[in-house]
This record gives C-alpha cells, structure tokens and sequence, in this order.
C-alpha cells in the first residue's frame, strides 16, 4: 500500500495471494472438466465448473506421474497392470475430485487451483464421510499428541492382530526375524476387510489388553483401495484403539494411506515391514552398543580405579602418621630435643655461676689490697668457708633440680620400659595392644623390644578372672 493508502494492481494481487495461500493450503475440490488444454510444455490446463460456477486449474508436469501402479489416494493395487496417469486420459466432460493449493495467477489477475492429485469421483462421497467423520473424532481429542506413548525399544513379547494368512504377516514376520534380539510374537486372527472385520478388530484388542501378556499391540494390513482400508475408519475402532491400555502400532496399507486408526494409533508405520523395522533394531546396532558400552565401561572402571588408588595413597600417609609406631618416634624426638636443652641450660647456668664466682673473688680482691688492710688468717680462711659452701648450696640446688627434671622426662620415653626387658605388641596394623579384649587365636603380632622387633601370633587367649 502506497502512502496515501491506495495499492497498486500487483500489491493487491500479493495480497490477495498470501490471503488465499494461508487461508486454502489445501483444498479438495469437486466439478466437471471443461476448456482442457494440453501445450507442448507437458503442464494440464482446465476449469472445473459446477453450475455457474468456473474455477481455472493448472496441472504441472511436475506433479503428473507417467504411470500409476496403484491409486495415488487410496493405495489400492491395479491387478491389471501399471494404468496412464489421469492427467494424460483427462477428458472434456469428466467428473473429477482434485486437491491441491489454492493461489492467484498475477498476470490475469485470477485465482486457480494448482493440482496435485486428481481422482474420478466415483469415492467422492467416501472421502467426505471419512472428513466428517475424521473432524468429529478430532474434536473428541482422540488423535491428540498430548496422549500419544512411545512403544517399547526391543520389545520381547507383542501382539499382531491381522490376517493370519495375508501378505502382510509374512513381510512382518519376515523383517522381524532379521533384526532384534528375539522375541515372541502372538497372532491373534482377525479379517481386516468387510463388515466383520471391525468388530473382530476390536475383540482382538481387547483381550490383548486384558491378559496383559504383550507389551504392545501391531495392527497391520496390505495395501488396498479406499473400500478395502474403510474398516479400519470405523468409530468404534478408532475409539478402541484410542483407549488401549497397551501401546499400539498401526501398519495399514501403503505410505500414501492414512486411516483414522492411524490417527488414533501411538505410532504409524508406513506399511507392515516399517511397523517391524520401528520395533526392533537391525543386530548390528546391538553388535555396537554392546562395544560402545564395554569401551565405556572400561573407561569408568580405569577412572574408578585411580580414584581409589589416589584415595589410597593418601589414608596410607595418613594411617601412617597417626600409627603408634610413628607416635612413638615422635616422643622419643621430642625427648631428646629436651633433654639437649636441659643440659644446655645446665651448662649455661654453671658458666654463669663460674663468672659470678670470679667476679665475686676479684672483688674480694680489690677491697683487701685497697683498704690496706691484713686480715687475720682465721678470718681469710672463714670467708673462703663460706665462700665454698655458698657455692656448694648453690651447685647442689642446680644439680638436684637437673636431676629432678632428669626423673621427670625419663618416664615419657617410649623406649625407656624396653631397656628392662619389657615389649610392646603391635597388631599387623600397627595399633598398639593394651587388652587380651578384641585378639583372637591366629591374630598376628609384633613384639618390639630394645634391639630390635619378633613377629608372632596368638596361640590362645586367656583374660584375668576378676577377684
């Protein structure tokens, strides 16, 4: 749209091409052929008119199949060999049901059908009993995601209900003996054309879901028209298939065919074989997760390993500082590193006393020959007395207390017992004994003495009877 707020002819066009695209991306379509043109392009060009009505429609050659093998909608098999496509046998005058996009062709200025497939209509009422039909059911919530399960990976036990003698067993049974595991598979008989065969499709479920046996439950069928396939959109099949309690697989026609039991299925499959195919993997994959999984479990296992071995190393240092042996050797140190000090201090205090001696007679010294004065001998040799027993106190109060710190320090030697003949026993962990409590016959032992440690074992245990 222009500023002024008017469009020009090609800016109409665009939009009333998206409207009419994102409003009919799909749309079947119903009226007789009519101005069929057919340029050397290979494309179809026709109208379909109904009544008054006229709509111009565009078959690309693209979108035509040269030949068909089997109906485009319904999947049904032509016995009587491959047939033209519609598009090349289309005639003036011919009732056609078509479905494709609905679009507007700029240069004209026209809407028009772009078709992708066509059929006669002679199933055009079908198809709109399977729309109504497939909306009602779509607004009860049957075919919601939201209530879809996966079925199982490898399942061991399933349920097939189909023709016990049909095509679309032996192609079931035959994928499904290639691939997997193994497994057991039921067949529980059921026709799956006619009048008779909804009903018998239902029972079928139902005891599958009352005896609980399998873990899910396969409906499969061939390939057929739209008349073949049409038991499989009956209501009250497609109701029960929606409230199984067990998963279910639907494999019904061929590709193109899509039932309402499809729609209300847990999982679609294209066709029968596909149904195996989405059941069990091919034995290879199973070949290489088992090596993925070994490889994997190796590397686990390596990294465990030195986990444990790091955790190891580091309660062994642990173990080992906290070891009595290790205690002892410590206080024993420690005893030493005292003792050194001990005598060290004792050293230092004699040097001190030594000085204070000499410092005291130099002194004595001094004031005799200052005063000038000549003591008599008596009272020379009274000072000395005094002198040598002052000295004598104080180095008798020194050497008393070394030897009293001497005593206190000799008990806290470990090693001290082991000089009178004593032992200390040591289970093979290093704990020390204090109790015959907790050793039983066979533990064994070490004896550490002054000179060196015995390795033993208990021959019998017998506790002091309490007095």
């Amino acid at each position: 749209m222009n500023d002024d707020g008017i469009y020009t002819v090609s800016q109409l066009t665009e939009q009333l091409k998206r409207l009419l695209e994102g409003a009919l991306p799909f749309v079947w379509v119903r009226g007789e052929v009519t101005n069929l043109g057919r340029p050397g392009s290979g494309h179809v060009y026709f109208s379909l008119r109904d009544g008054d009505a006229l709509l111009n429609c565009v078959w690309f050659k693209g979108r035509q199949r040269p030949q068909e093998h089997f109906d485009p909608l319904t999947g049904e098999v032509y016995e009587s060999g491959p047939r033209p496509s519609l598009a090349l046998t289309l005639r003036e005058g011919d009732t056609l049901a078509c479905a494709g996009q609905i679009t507007v062709f700029g240069p004209r200025g026209q809407y028009q059908l772009l078709v992708d497939m066509a059929q006669e209509l002679g199933q055009g009422d079908l198809l709109r009993q399977l729309e109504a039909l497939r909306r009602k059911l779509a607004a009860r919530g049957l075919f919601d995601s939201q209530h879809k399960r996966p079925i199982p990976a490898d399942p061991v036990r399933v349920d097939v209900i189909t023709a016990p003698t049909g095509a679309a067993i032996q192609d079931f049974l035959r994928i499904a003996g290639t691939r997997g595991t193994g497994a057991s598979i039921r067949i529980l008989p059921a026709p799956v054309q006619g009048p008779e065969a909804p009903g018998a499709i239902i029972r079928a479920l139902r005891q599958a879901g009352s005896d609980g046996w399998a873990q899910v439950v396969v409906i499969i069928r061939g390939g057929g028209s739209l008349e073949d396939l049409w038991a499989f959109n009956d209501e009250a099949l497609v109701e029960a298939v929606a409230a199984s309690p067990l998963p279910v697989l639907t494999g019904i026609g061929h590709e193109i065919d899509t039932s309402l039991c499809d729609l209300a299925a847990d999982v679609r499959a294209a066709t029968p074989s596909h149904a195996a195919q989405l059941l069990w993997h091919e034995r290879h994959w199973h070949a290489q997760r088992v090596d993925a999984l070994g490889m994997e479990l190796t590397r686990h296992t390596l990294r465990r390993l030195d986990a444990l071995a790091d955790r190891l190393h580091t309660q062994s240092k642990a173990l080992g500082w906290l070891s009595p042996q290790r205690r002892l050797e410590r206080d024993h140190d420690r005893l030493l590193a005292l003792t050194g000090r001990l005598h060290g201090a004792a050293r230092q205090q004699l040097a001190h006393l030594e000085l204070r001696l000499d410092a005291l007679q130099r002194r004595l010294r001094q004031r005799l020959s200052s005063d000038g004065l000549r003591a008599p001998e008596r009272d020379v040799a009274r000072l000395a007395e005094r002198l040598d027993a002052a000295m004598r106190h104080a180095l008798d109060g020194r050497a008393s207390r070394l030897e009293t710190l001497l005593a206190r320090l000799t008990p806290l030697d470990p090693d001290a017992p082991l000089q009178r003949g004593y032992a200390l026993i040591l289970t093979a962990e290093g704990r020390l004994v204090h109790s015959v409590h907790g050793l039983h016959c066979g533990d064994a032992l070490r004896l550490r003495l002054a000179d060196g440690t015995l390795e033993t074992s208990v021959q019998a245990v017998t506790p002091d009877t309490p007095v």
